[in-house]
């Protein structure tokens, strides 16, 4: 049976070769009997082929357009997952000169969700906390993180965003003595409107 298989394919294989080979006998002769007709043809296929590049690569930016804009708007966020609110904040640096943008979030991250150089050049570490209005990051999310951005990540700038706020108490305290920038709904809401980070992201 495995036989009778492999000699029909052979046979199909024949066949579509011979097929080929007489097509591409016909189109030599076509093109040695009517060599205008034939550059008509390669100029209509040419300029078919362009026009459709053009209008493809004008979607492409419209739409790129308007995700720009709508990244912009701090709301977005709000119906966004985890993953997707990593993603924004990706789009968010690269817009905003960061280099070398990565997303690497998921399990066994180890609190890098986003990893950038900055304009500068210094290694960026993100930990991005997507939360609804109401629940805000606590102290120990910004301790953990401040346990891995440099010693496990080698963060030369820290960054902790989130779409809601930080509960007040000692997290940011430490994350002051430990240079760890903190970015809220506010300051994050300015960064993608303006298009520039706070002083101490960059």
């Amino acid at each position: 049976m495995a036989g009778g298989g492999r000699s029909a394919n052979a046979w199909m294989f024949a066949v579509a070769a011979v097929v080929g080979l007489v097509l591409l006998r016909a189109v030599i002769d076509f093109v040695r009997q009517h060599p205008y007709w034939t550059a008509l043809l390669v100029s209509l296929v040419v300029a078919g082929a362009v026009a459709v590049f053009v209008v493809v690569s004008k979607q492409r930016a419209r739409e790129r357009a308007d995700q720009a804009q709508r990244d912009r708007l701090i709301a977005v966020t709000d119906a966004m997952s985890g993953p997707e609110f990593e993603q924004w904040f990706a789009r968010l640096l690269v817009a905003s000169g960061f280099r070398d943008v990565t997303v690497c979030g998921g399990p066994g991250d180890r609190g890098a969700d986003v990893v950038a150089l900055a304009p500068d050049g210094r290694r960026v570490v993100v930990q991005c906390k997507r939360q609804s209005a109401d629940n805000r990051v606590g102290s120990a999310a910004i301790q953990r993180f401040a346990g891995t951005c440099r010693v496990i990540h080698g963060g030369e700038i820290c960054i902790l965003v989130t779409n809601s706020f930080f509960t007040a108490g000692d997290g940011i305290q430490i994350a002051r003595q430990l240079n760890i920038t903190l970015i809220d709904r506010h300051a994050l809401e300015m960064w993608a409107w303006t298009g520039r980070p706070p002083v101490d992201a960059v």
